[in-house]
């Protein structure tokens, strides 16, 4: 089972190192696919015996589909450069290339939990936890859909659970949170437009206080303390800004 990790990246110098030493053993071929670093990300990649390819931004979608196609081999772990393999789902991984763990024809990957390490804690509750992802799997069986943000991987057959963490780091405090999440609400309310949703006016404080309950208290976001409040109410405060600009958008003259 020879496997090729996939890598998208734009100056990811800081958290590029963390991520390929994680992998090292795992996988028999890196791909990182980069969309413009100005920064040591490509020679980081290089140092680390990658194999790195220059590509213009295609969007997340067109981006991670576009490494998939470039991997040699037929299993494929698509990681992020912001995250890490932890030991136990190493071992893991290793157990399922050796054959040893949950090995069926009809299985076509392999699904892990991701955890996020946020303001000097792990979140483990919440809207961000658990957060189960398929990133092993079968190229021939896979592929990226979705619109401008927030991909998904589409596969056929069963997706097993393998024990483990993978660590997620994914900002460098709330102003940095803050500053995504505004750009990834424009995103969404631009896909969710071109495909012709609309938005009232309460939507926006109606999906915010459906969001802020169902993470703070459905899924005991308030057990992760302060953090979790400040969790719980920047995914609030993300919603409505989407719907916000969605109406917007909706509001406008057709040309």
């Amino acid at each position: 089972m020879n496997i090729s990790a996939c890598i998208i990246t734009l100056n990811e110098e800081r958290n590029l190192p963390r991520c390929l030493k994680s992998i090292a053993s795992l996988v028999d071929e890196i791909v990182v696919v980069d969309s413009g670093s100005t920064d040591r990300t490509a020679e980081i990649a290089r140092e680390s015996g990658a194999r790195v390819l220059a590509q213009p931004w295609l969007g997340y979608v067109g981006q991670k589909n576009f490494a998939l196609e470039q991997a040699a081999h037929p299993w494929i772990l698509s990681i992020d450069a912001d995250e890490e393999v932890s030991a136990e789902l190493a071992a893991a991984i290793l157990e399922v290339k050796s054959g040893h763990l949950h090995s069926a024809p009809d299985i076509h990957g392999y699904a892990v939990s991701r955890i996020v390490f946020y303001r000097g804690q792990w979140i483990r509750h919440g809207d961000w936890y658990p957060d189960h992802l398929v990133r092993l799997f079968r190229r021939d069986a896979a592929h990226f859909t979705g619109g401008l943000v927030h991909e998904k991987l589409e596969i056929s057959g069963p997706t097993p659970l393998l024990p483990g963490h993978l660590h997620h780091y994914t900002y460098t405090g709330p102003a940095d949170r803050a500053e995504r999440c505004a750009r990834y609400a424009e995103l969404w309310a631009q896909s969710a437009h071109a495909a012709g949703k609309q938005a009232g006016p309460l939507a926006a404080p109606l999906h915010a206080v459906a969001r802020f309950f169902k993470g703070y208290i459905l899924k005991a976001g308030f057990l992760d303390g302060a953090v979790g409040l400040d969790i719980a109410l920047g995914n609030a405060r993300e919603v409505a800004l989407k719907y916000r600009l969605l109406r917007g958008l909706n509001e406008q003259p057709c040309l």
